[in-house]
């Protein structure tokens, strides 16, 4: 017995042996590379024709090495990992859209309701192809960014690439401060059916869900309709807050694989106030990313909700921010999102409806009369919301037969 314990401790020795000799071994080797890149470091501060800064060459270096990884990977200056921490704080300056690069394209995620790109008309999915004239081509988020924000006022002049019939349309902005107001509306529809929007998941958002929950508890809701278009995501934690209202205590919420194969699953938390009861109904199209995806395939998967719309963008990656010495930071993709049921959302993956209703296009004219009516919320002409209440409305009366049946058959 004493002999096999030996062996085995020794297999496990060897095993461990070998796993810090196979991590020597990358280890060295990438050192051994980095003898490249300083001897190329070296060539372009001696020989480029232009005088960089230290600062500039590696701040340059980090930026291609972060945008080599993936679509969401980033390097950021000190200057833009402050304007990110204003952007989780709800207020920014700019044209109000989300960006990505999706297959070497500038790809527009979702414009922000009542934002500069919203009343212009850009669409998830639209690519920019031209920036003030410049082809996108090669460029990188942060370039991107720059080139789009600017004083509110000023005008930028961009060329998409129309996804839906593939042509190009030039389009003039004029830029302005964006003030997020995470819950857009909330309100009841109909025969008691609430309706809530909730345009992004940051730092505010579940306390001020609460506080319009609240509400429409108040005013005595039966069903309730969640408005996730065009919601572009934010905070992890927001979403997973938001969908526990909804959920029993413990509930999958979602779970993330990083590159070890490390698996975290995310549970639904406690709350003041739950709704276990009430049908729920979330709407969600391709401007729907990100939180948003985690909250529709989570309530989906618990059975708590039915998806109308369209199938959502597909954003189901983890950015973890890494800051570094000198303030600037790493926006670096660590790990991926699986729904409770253990599918990817990520990419061409998304999250598909389980009542397909393709979303109207909204005409010029239509952009214009909403523009000079901006506090008027006409669902009426909203093909999405229409049917997403019609669902709701047949949800209650066949609940509403099931009781009475049970009623009647106690009485037996």
């Amino acid at each position: 017995m004493k002999r096999r314990i030996v062996i085995l401790l020794l297999v496990v020795l060897g095993v461990g042996f070998l796993a810090n000799i196979s991590f020597a071994k990358e280890r060295d080797t990438l050192y051994e590379k980095m003898d490249i890149f300083a001897e190329a470091l070296a060539m372009v501060e001696k020989r480029h024709v232009e005088d960089k800064t230290p600062q500039d060459l590696i701040y340059g270096a980090l930026a291609g090495l972060l945008s080599s990884l993936d679509s969401y990977s980033q390097f950021l200056t000190p200057e833009e990992y402050a304007d990110l921490l204003t952007e989780t704080e709800g207020e920014f300056g700019g044209l109000g859209i989300e960006i990505t690069i999706k297959d070497n394209l500038l790809t527009i995620v979702s414009p922000i309701e009542d934002t500069p790109a919203w009343e212009a008309g850009l669409k998830a999915g639209d690519v920019i192809v031209k920036i003030e004239g410049e082809v996108t081509k090669g460029i990188t988020l942060s370039e991107a960014v720059k080139k789009l924000r600017g004083e509110p006022g000023s005008e930028v002049n961009i060329t998409v690439l129309r996804e839906k019939d593939r042509k190009v349309e030039d389009v003039t902005i004029v830029r302005g401060i964006i003030k997020i107001k995470d819950i857009k509306r909330a309100l009841i529809l109909e025969d008691r059916i609430g309706y809530i929007k909730v345009a992004e998941f940051r730092e505010r958002t579940v306390k001020d869900f609460d506080k319009e929950l609240k509400k429409l508890k108040e005013e005595g809701i039966d069903g309730l309709i969640i408005d996730v278009r065009n919601n572009p995501g934010g905070l992890l934690y927001s979403a997973i807050e938001a969908s526990s209202r909804f959920l029993e205590d413990g509930k999958t919420v979602v779970s993330t694989k990083s590159k070890t194969k490390k698996e975290m699953v995310y549970k639904s938390l406690p709350a003041r106030q739950k709704f276990l009861d009430i049908p729920l109904v979330v709407v969600i199209n391709k401007g729907s990313a990100s939180g948003s995806e985690i909250l529709a395939a989570a309530l989906r998967d618990n059975n708590r909700a039915i998806l109308l719309g369209e199938k959502t963008f597909g954003k189901g990656s983890v950015q973890t921010i890494v800051p570094l010495s000198d303030g600037s930071a790493l926006r670096l993709t660590t790990s991926k999102y699986y729904t409770p049921a253990g599918e990817a959302i990520h990419e061409e993956e998304g999250v598909t409806p389980d009542i397909e209703i393709v979303e109207e296009e909204r005409k010029i004219e239509d952009v214009f009369e909403e523009l000079k009516k901006k506090e008027d919320f006409d669902y009426r002409h909203d093909n999405q919301l229409v049917r997403a209440l019609d669902l709701i409305k047949g949800i209650l009366v066949l609940k509403e037969k099931k009781e009475l049946r049970e009623i009647v058959e106690e009485k037996k």
